[in-house]
C-alpha cells in the first residue's frame, strides 16, 4: 500500500476539527515533505517521527519520497499532537501495518526520539469530538484520565509506539481506560460563618449568588472585602456535569491540571497589573484569558481602580454576552466567559474616606480622579454596589458567628430553582422575559420612574435594578417584586447615588 489515511484532530481553542493525515510513498529523490499549513512544531515532527520509528525497530522508507499532507490544507496545525498519526500513517503506507488497522480509530500524541508517547494539552475537547464521531481514541497514558472525562468514549492509553502497533496488529490488545469521575461537589475552603458583622455585605453576597449578579465592594482597607469575595464560590450551587465539562475543557486547552479542580467553581483573582490579553484572552494563536478560566465561576478583581482603564473596558462585551470573540487576520476563536464579577476597591487613594478610625488625607479632586477611573458603562453592568464599613472593636472581637455557607447555599439553590423554572438566571434574562416576570403595579412603576429620573440612571441600570429586585423576590418566595424589593435594589446602586450626590 502506497497511500495511507489516518484520522486525528487539530486544536483550535475549544474546537477540535478533524484532520486527515495523508501519507504517500512515491518514487523519486528520497526525502520527506510535510504540507497542510503546519507551524514550526508540526514541521519538526518529521525528525521526531523518523528517529522514533528507527529506534523502535521499524523500517523507515529511506529510499522513497514521502509526502505528508494534513487535510484540510487551510486549517492551521499547531503542536506535536500529529506525531503519532504521522508515524502510524508511514507504517501503513510502507506495509508494516494493515491498511484497515485504524478503521474507526483516531490517534493523537507527541513522540519522543525513542518512541515513547508524551502528553499534549487540549485532550478533552478532542475526546469530546471523537465521542460525537463515534470513534475510539488512542492517547498517551498521561492523557487517559482527561480523555475519559468525555464519558461514552473508548479510550486506549499507551506509553510507547510499540504498544500501539502491537494493539493494531492484534498481538497485545490495549485495555480500554476506565475512569471513575470524582463527585461533583464544591470544596469550601472558607466558610461565611467566619465573617464578623458586615450584614449588608453578606446579604449582597447572597443576592449575587442567587441571581448570578455582578458585585462591587467599596470600603477602607482591612474591612473584609477580599474575605467576603472568596466566600462566594462556597454559597454557589455545585456544577452540573455539563458545566464541569465546560470548565474542564477551558483548563485543558490552557494545559492546566483537571483532577484537583473537577466539579469546583473556578475562582480567579488576577493581579491589577494584568494586561488586556491576559484578562480576556488573545495572542497570535488565541488562548483563553482569565475571564474564560473563570467560566461558570467567579472572577475577583481586587483594587479595581488600579487596573488599566483599557483593560477593564474590554470586559464590557463578554460581561453581557457570556463569551469572548477573538479575531485575527487569518483565524478567529470563541471562548466561553459566563463568569460572575466580584470586585473590591477603596473609596479614595488613601483608602480612609468615611473611615471613623483614621481621617482621609485626599483632596476632593484626588477622590474624583480616583473614582472616575471606573467608567459609567462598566458600573452600569455591576448590579450590586455595596459599602463595606470598618467594624467597631467590640464586633471584631465578638464570638458571635453568622450563618454558615451551607445554610445560605440552601436558600440560593431554592431561588435558582424558581429562576430556572422561568427560563434562566435573572442576570441573564432577556428584556421581554424580565418585564413579564416583573409585573409591577402602576404605583410602583411611577415611583420607580421618579427614582430613575433623580439618579439619572441609564436604561441598562434600570434593567439591572429590576433583575436584583426579582432575585430578592425569588429569595422570599414572592411571585414578583414589590415596592420593598425595588427600594432595596435601588439601595445597592451606591456609586450611582454618590455620582449624583
Amino acid at each position: 500500500m502506497m497511500l495511507a489515511i489516518v484520522a486525528t484532530r487539530a486544536g483550535l481553542g475549544l474546537e477540535a476539527p478533524e484532520v486527515l493525515v495523508e501519507v504517500h510513498l512515491a518514487n523519486g529523490l528520497p526525502g520527506m515533505t510535510l504540507v497542510g499549513l503546519p507551524e514550526t512544531a508540526v514541521k519538526e515532527s518529521r525528525e521526531r517521527v523518523r528517529s522514533a520509528l528507527t529506534n523502535a525497530g521499524f523500517d523507515f522508507p529511506n529510499t522513497r519520497r514521502i509526502v505528508l499532507n494534513l487535510a484540510p490544507a487551510d486549517l492551521p496545525k499547531v503542536g506535536g499532537r500529529f506525531d503519532l498519526p504521522i508515524a502510524l500513517g508511514i507504517l501503513m503506507a510502507s506495509g508494516q501495518l494493515p491498511g484497515d488497522a485504524l478503521e474507526g480509530i483516531e490517534s493523537v500524541g507527541e513522540l519522543a526520539l525513542d518512541g515513547r508517547l508524551r502528553p499534549i494539552s487540549g485532550v478533552l475537547p478532542l475526546a469530546l469530538a471523537a465521542r460525537r464521531a463515534g470513534r475510539k481514541l488512542i492517547v498517551p497514558r498521561e492523557c487517559a484520565d482527561e480523555a475519559a472525562l468525555a464519558g461514552d468514549l473508548q479510550v486506549l492509553p499507551a506509553d510507547h509506539l510499540l504498544e500501539v502497533v502491537a494493539h493494531l496488529l492484534g498481538q497485545t490488545p490495549i485495555a480500554a481506560h476506565q475512569l471513575e469521575a470524582p463527585p461533583l461537589s464544591p470544596v469550601i475552603e472558607g466558610d461565611l460563618a467566619e465573617v464578623r458583622g458586615q450584614h449588608q455585605a453578606r446579604r449582597a453576597l447572597e443576592i449575587a449568588a442567587a441571581g448570578g449578579h455582578n458585585l462591587l465592594f467599596s470600603g477602607p482597607p482591612g474591612t473584609g472585602k477580599t474575605m467576603l469575595a472568596s466566600r462566594l464560590p462556597g454559597i454557589l450551587p455545585p456544577l452540573t456535569e455539563e458545566e464541569a465539562l465546560e470548565v474542564a475543557a477551558v483548563r485543558s486547552v490552557c494545559g492546566l491540571p483537571l483532577s484537583e479542580q473537577w466539579g469546583r467553581r473556578p475562582f480567579r483573582a488576577p493581579h491589577h497589573t494584568a494586561s488586556a490579553v491576559a484578562l480576556v484572552g488573545g495572542g497570535s494563536w488565541p488562548r483563553p484569558g482569565e475571564i474564560s478560566l473563570a467560566h461558570q465561576g467567579v472572577l475577583f478583581l481586587d483594587e479595581l481602580p488600579e487596573f488599566s482603564r483599557h483593560v477593564l473596558e474590554v470586559m464590557r462585551e463578554p460581561m453581557e454576552s457570556g463569551q469572548i470573540h477573538i479575531a485575527r487576520a487569518n483565524h478567529e476563536r470563541r471562548f466561553p466567559a459566563r463568569f460572575q464579577l466580584v470586585a473590591a476597591m477603596n473609596p479614595c487613594p488613601c483608602g480612609h474616606l468615611g473611615d471613623p478610625r483614621q481621617a482621609c488625607q485626599c483632596t476632593a479632586a484626588q477622590i474624583q480622579r480616583y473614582q472616575s477611573r471606573l467608567s459609567g458603562p462598566l458600573l452600569d453592568r455591576i448590579d450590586l454596589q455595596v459599602e463595606v464599613p470598618a467594624l467597631p472593636p467590640e464586633q471584631l472581637t465578638s464570638r458571635e458567628t453568622g450563618e454558615s455557607s451551607a445554610e445560605v447555599r440552601e436558600r440560593v439553590m431554592a431561588a435558582r430553582e424558581r429562576q430556572y423554572a422561568r427560563e434562566a438566571l435573572n442576570a441573564y434574562l432577556g428584556s421581554r422575559e424580565l418585564e413579564a416576570a416583573c409585573a409591577l403595579s402602576t404605583a410602583d412603576r411611577a415611583w420607580l420612574a421618579g427614582v430613575l429620573e433623580r439618579l439619572r440612571l441609564s436604561a441598562r441600570a434600570y434593567h439591572r435594578v429590576l433583575r436584583v429586585a426579582l432575585t430578592l423576590a425569588d429569595l422570599t418566595g414572592k411571585p414578583q417584586p414589590e415596592r420593598g424589593e425595588l427600594m432595596e435594589a435601588i439601595g445597592y446602586r451606591q456609586l450611582d447615588r454618590q455620582r449624583q450626590g
